[in-house]
């Protein structure tokens, strides 16, 4: 699985170190120059580059006029279409009305990235089929309500939901196998993530099942408030910071010990290093 981790604009020339990907949230382009900038010299160094349309910072999709207008000035090498928050018939209305009102190959090379939306596992099911027949990347994100219905944590309060958000994708890729859902001639993404953790259950399935990329700025936003991943495990609990909020943010000596700590013991998590 291909890893990125969202970092300060401070490090970024360093996160490709630990990236093999870069990620880009749409919205800090109208503010940070220096970010957009940083993914055009990225993709003219031959690195992938993908579009997130920030719908997790900003609780819905980035202006869909304003984000075509970027995806052509920097033209990625993917890129999430936009979608609605778990409403699946309003995430496939959206897939639709954005490819009606934009012929994407007048503005972009890039390749479309869907994400899977919905509140019932039916839902779900209904939106992942539709970006099978029309996405060239299916997404699946970390959060969705639904996984608080189907897994189970003894813990209390936000951690028992981290928990359960941890083992709940999972579990929704599973059943999407065995239900004969899941599209294995599309690559998948995994958006974001409650807990490091989770990543351990993809290593025996990932190639079989075409799982090509993730993305999760955790080891970084822990790093940047001092929090060093155990072994192999990583933390029991997220800090509720986003790395948005942060991307002007310095980086000392001592932070920067920590993120490349916590990006390498990720890469033990999912077995990448011994």
């Amino acid at each position: 699985m291909l890893v990125s981790h969202e970092s300060p604009i401070a490090i970024l020339e360093e996160s490709k170190s630990y990236n093999d990907y870069d990620y880009a949230l749409v919205h800090l382009f109208e503010t940070q120059p220096d970010y957009l900038n940083f993914f055009k010299r990225s993709l003219a160094a031959g690195r992938e580059v993908l579009l997130d349309n920030s719908i997790f910072e900003l609780g819905k999709a980035f202006d869909p006029s304003k984000y075509i207008d970027y995806a052509s000035d920097l033209d990625p090498t993917f890129l999430i279409v936009p979608d609605v928050l778990e409403d699946a018939k309003a995430t496939m209305s959206s897939w639709n009305t954005f490819h009606l009102n934009y012929k994407l190959s007048d503005y972009t090379n890039a390749s479309t990235i869907g994400v899977v939306q919905g509140e019932t596992y039916q839902d779900i099911v209904d939106c992942y089929k539709f970006m099978s027949d029309n996405a060239d990347y299916i997404a699946i994100s970390f959060d969705y309500s639904w996984y608080n219905k189907i897994a189970y944590s003894k813990r209390p309060g936000r951690l028992g939901h981290l928990d359960r958000y941890c083992s709940g994708r999972s579990h929704l890729i599973n059943r999407l196998v065995d239900d004969g859902v899941w599209d294995n001639t599309k690559p998948h993404h995994l958006l974001g993530a409650s807990l490091a953790r989770e990543f351990k259950a993809y290593i025996p399935i990932a190639n079989e099942l075409n799982i090509r990329s993730l993305d999760t700025s955790n080891p970084v936003v822990a790093g940047l408030l001092g929090f060093r991943y155990m072994a192999r495990e990583g933390l029991n609990h997220k800090p509720s910071q986003l790395l948005a909020d942060s991307i002007a943010a310095d980086v000392n000596e001592d932070q920067m010990e920590d993120i490349i700590f916590n990006t390498s013991e990720f890469k033990k998590i999912i077995g990448r290093y011994k």
